[in-house]
């Protein structure tokens, strides 16, 4: 198949393609290029309109494949790894239910190993199973605890590879009442403890407001719903601050206002989320998640809220027939799924809209501008789902949904949008992650078991050359700082567009993630970034910061706490063939070595 002129990938994202996406045979050669990567997806994915006989199912995967193969949409991994293939798993998340017993805690190992194998990432919450020292009737023996079982799931985590192409991502929650929960809070103050997890406190309102009180709160056994004891709410709050200040861990998930927002209260309540908290699902739910990359929604110095309108249509009609082809890896799952029918439509490239429109992150004019366009994507969203439910019917739990009582019709979908961190979506659609703001100009990623990746933002790259000051030296120089912040020679206004998510102040992080969140049926995955000499009261302030801003969960990141995959360092001289070599692929290889 010949390589179409129009389709153009950065040589970062050919590398990522090479290594996780691209088809191989089982001598590990690439049998296909991102053409047919793309062509294989949209097929498939179209193929469900045959099912519903209400579309040309032809015109259809041309437009499934425009809007990836223009990288204004991306879905999902697993889609793009696994669509057409014996796999055929093609959704990210899934939430798994641990009940207190051995049989239930090693069945939800296997559940968790098979979602791994297939590409998704798990969330659990641990909070059922009973605490340490607690007595076990059918052995007379003593339970070791939540925490115990959680290093278990963390090393057969370690050995199984998703797909072949990377390893397993879970998330563990625990609720604040929980009687272990300090031994919970201080897991992973130390290296290399529980490192296939990401977790979270799970805390309601009643422990927000008697921590901000100074009061105490009640610890309860999971197993008889009984008073252990009291723990004066502040002390555990200031160790969960103190505890994320040194490593980053635990996050926060404010589970009242998830619940809050749950659109199927009637389905029951929400205890877990996936890997990166986006996405709060019910037990044995999954969900399916794609971005709208932004760089491409920017014409004329303005949102193109037309472009926008018609890529938000296309791509929900693409996410809900995700739903129809997949292959999930458990019964239960599907079973659980078809009753919601959940989709997550998010972005990436926020900050280089911002960029483009000349807005900086630190703004009210930028919290405006994403209030105003989350606001269009989830209408438009609501509007395509409730159209599909009319033509193809509603979720089966539609009725008593918060929809329902609204006055829709129908709906197709219990959720519509998402905003999750893309990861390597987004070095395929060359974009910033998400909502968030620039890591550095010049940074170095750390992907795919250590392969290194130097990553230049272009859009300053073209904003230098248009101001005249581009050259080696100058480009050199930020690799070296990942700034523009302290270099002579760049104007203030680049310098105030240009900000680095390290120079931006964590409160405006807050911010942005609570104004995304206004608009957002499910969570918002944000990272709020500290500097390195942060205090924990810097870490306190913003956690209550965003409980006060009814945000659904808070992480933070206090630069050096950990090991992290976003990176400055010094630029290597064996890095100069990124600054010379054409970073565009326009249907021809990179190399003559390249394989595709």
């Amino acid at each position: 198949m010949k390589s179409r002129n129009d389709l153009k990938l950065s040589f970062n994202a050919l590398k990522v393609l090479q290594k996780r996406y691209l088809l191989k045979d089982e001598d590990e050669n690439i049998i296909e290029n991102p053409e047919e990567m793309f062509k294989r997806v949209s097929k498939t994915v179209a193929s469900v309109d045959n099912l519903y006989n209400d579309t040309d199912t032809c015109k259809t995967e041309k437009e499934f494949y425009h809007i990836m193969s223009q990288l204004e949409f991306l879905p999902n991994s697993p889609t793009l790894m696994n669509a057409g293939t014996k796999i055929n798993q093609l959704s990210a998340c899934f939430v798994i239910y641990i009940e207190d017993s051995i049989k239930g805690i090693f069945d939800a190992l296997k559940h968790m190993a098979l979602i791994h194998k297939s590409g998704g990432g798990v969330g659990f919450s641990f909070s059922k199973i009973r605490p340490k020292g607690d007595i076990v009737k059918s052995t007379k023996g003593i339970a070791s605890g939540p925490v115990s079982f959680m290093k278990i799931f963390d090393v057969a985590t370690d050995v199984i590879k998703q797909g072949g192409r990377r390893r397993g991502a879970n998330m563990g929650i625990l609720d604040i009442r929980h009687p272990d929960i300090l031994e919970f809070i201080t897991l992973k103050e130390h290296e290399g403890i529980l490192t296939n997890f990401n977790i979270s406190v799970a805390v309601d309102n009643d422990f927000m407001n008697a921590a901000i009180d100074n009061n105490e709160y009640n610890l309860i056994n999971p197993r008889n719903g009984k008073y252990v004891k009291k723990l004066n709410a502040r002390e555990v709050f200031d160790t969960i601050v103190n505890t994320a200040w040194k490593c980053g861990d635990p996050g926060i998930i404010f589970i009242d206002e998830i619940n809050r927002k749950n659109t199927v209260p009637n389905a029951g309540k929400i205890e877990a989320t996936n890997p990166c908290a986006e996405q709060p699902l019910l037990n044995y739910e999954s969900c399916n998640l794609g971005s709208i990359n932004l760089t491409k929604m920017v014409k004329d110095h303005e949102i193109d809220f037309d472009k926008l309108k018609s890529v938000v249509e296309t791509a929900v009609h693409f996410l809900d027939n995700v739903i129809d082809v997949n292959k999930f890896p458990i019964s239960k799952v599907e079973i659980e799924t078809l009753k919601n029918r959940k989709i997550g439509l998010g972005i990436m490239g926020f900050a280089e809209m911002l960029i483009m429109l000349g807005i900086p992150y630190d703004s009210q004019y930028a919290l405006d501008t994403a209030e105003e366009l989350m606001e269009f994507i989830t209408y438009h969203a609501r509007r395509i789902s409730a159209e599909l439910g009319k033509l193809r019917g509603s979720f089966p739990n539609f009725k008593g949904s918060t929809y329902d009582k609204e006055g829709f019709q129908a709906m197709r979908n219990a959720t519509v949008t998402t905003i999750a961190p893309t990861g390597t979506i987004s070095i395929i659609a060359d974009a910033t992650s998400g909502i968030e703001p620039m890591f550095a100009v010049s940074f170095i990623r750390d992907v795919m078991e250590g392969e290194k990746l130097l990553e230049v933002n272009k859009l300053f790259e073209n904003t230098a050359k248009k101001e005249g000051i581009y050259n080696e030296k100058l480009m050199t120089e930020i690799a070296k700082k990942g700034s523009v912040q302290n270099i002579d020679g760049i104007n203030e206004n680049i310098k105030r567009i240009f900000q680095t998510a390290h120079e931006i102040n964590p409160k405006w992080h807050v911010k942005m993630q609570a104004a995304f969140q206004k608009h957002v049926d499910n969570a918002v995955s944000k990272t709020v970034n500290l500097p390195e000499n942060a205090s924990p009261e810097d870490v306190k302030e913003i956690m209550l910061m965003a409980y006060k801003l009814k945000c659904k969960g808070i992480t933070v990141y206090r630069y050096g706490s950990k090991k992290q995959v976003l990176y400055l360092n010094s630029y290597k001289n064996d890095n100069k063939k990124y600054l010379n070599a054409d970073s565009e692929y326009s249907g021809g290889c990179p190399s003559s070595s390249c394989p595709l």
